[in-house]
């Protein structure tokens, strides 16, 4: 049975520094967070201010001076939070949503200021599992990241939606893109009518296709300036997206014991269901940077179809695919990948002979 902390009886100092002991549950949403303070098992004060971190300190100062913990979960503003509450000097602790839920869920009624007591009850008892934030600086080279691919993606989708507008009325654009997507103006010639539509598409294509190419320089630049990013960008198969998107993720190699532990926190392992006399295994987990894990999975494919640098790895790979077929041995060699970068990183693990640094982004 779990031992509860208004369940026993603590010695006489112990039982005085329990009594004085505050543990706070805070339920953030964009303008309002809903703030539940217990002390030795009973709930003192609950309420609501507003979502901005030195409103909350100084609510807490006032309410709670002998605070222990401060949990919220992770959602859109715990980083933002959990740092700057850090930097307030109050011990802040971010935890798993995902893990709380079963326990928010015994509530009768869903609203804020029950979601708030749960917590501050998932504090007092120590019944959470912590998060590792990320830094701020991390954040923001992934910032880059996300926004260099979703621009990406934009100019993808506006060809597309050129190349299926000017199919319809009989005009085929020649496969390629760059200058030779800028083809598409002749094309228009003689269509004054579709030109009027399709010529206002090409031009925020051009544009946002200028804009991404700045940013891909930005990234290729920052990656060249890292020294985890060359080690990483030295292994066959990863360029400076993936070498950023990892090293950002890691943060520090320290962060797992073993490094094998990086494989199913990315979400690359199977996940295994056993009841009784049933046990097996299914697909991969998929937990984790799905960003991460979609760019190792590439490299993974570019190394095992379009490498021509034999590696031990690559062997290994072609001949898993000859036994379990290439989606199957592309997720194992994405896991070694992680596996590998993970040691590389680490500065007593190996050392690397650094290369010439290619101009890729993959």
């Amino acid at each position: 049975m779990e031992i509860r902390a208004h369940d026993w009886t603590p010695g006489p100092s112990i039982e005085w520094r329990t009594a004085m002991e505050e543990y706070i549950g805070l339920d953030v949403s964009m303008k309002e967070t809903a703030v539940s303070i217990r002390r030795a098992g009973e709930r003192i004060w609950r309420g609501k201010c507003a979502s901005d971190p030195s409103v909350i300190a100084a609510l807490i100062r006032k309410r709670a001076p002998a605070v222990k913990r401060v949990v919220f979960e992770t959602g859109p503003l715990s980083v933002w939070f959990y740092h700057s509450l850090r930097t307030e000097g109050l011990p802040a602790i971010c935890v798993d949503a995902r893990h709380d839920k079963a326990a928010l869920d015994m509530a009768a009624n869903k609203t804020d200021a029950n979601d708030a007591d749960g917590l501050a009850q998932l504090a007092e008892v120590g019944f959470f599992r912590e998060v590792r934030v990320k830094g701020f600086n991390s954040m923001l080279t992934r910032t880059l990241v996300a926004a260099r691919t979703r621009l990406v993606r934009i100019t993808t989708e506006l060809s597309n939606q050129i190349r299926g507008v000017m199919k319809t009325f009989g005009l085929l654009v020649p496969a390629g893109k760059g200058s030779t997507f800028e083809n598409v103006r002749n094309l228009l010639a003689d269509q004054d009518g579709l030109a009027s539509i399709v010529l206002p598409m090409l031009e925020a294509w051009r544009g946002i296709r200028i804009r991404a190419a700045e940013l891909g320089r930005q990234l290729v630049r920052d990656a060249r300036e890292s020294q985890a990013c060359r080690i990483l960008m030295s292994i066959p198969g990863i360029g400076a997206i993936t070498a950023t998107s990892f090293a950002t993720a890691i943060e520090e190699p320290d962060n797992f014991r073993k490094s094998r532990s990086v494989g199913a926190w990315i979400g690359l392992t199977t996940r295994r269901y056993q009841s009784g006399e049933v046990d097996y295994d299914g697909h991969i987990s998929r937990r984790g940077d799905r960003h991460l894990r979609g760019l190792l999975y590439e490299a993974a494919a570019v190394i095992l179809t379009r490498s021509s640098t034999d590696s031990a790895l690559r062997t290994w790979g072609r001949h898993l695919r000859e036994r379990i077929g290439f989606k199957r041995a592309a997720v194992a060699v994405a896991r070694k990948l992680a596996v590998i970068s993970i040691r590389c990183l680490r500065p007593a693990s190996c050392s690397i002979r650094m290369p010439e640094l290619p101009h890729k982004l993959g």
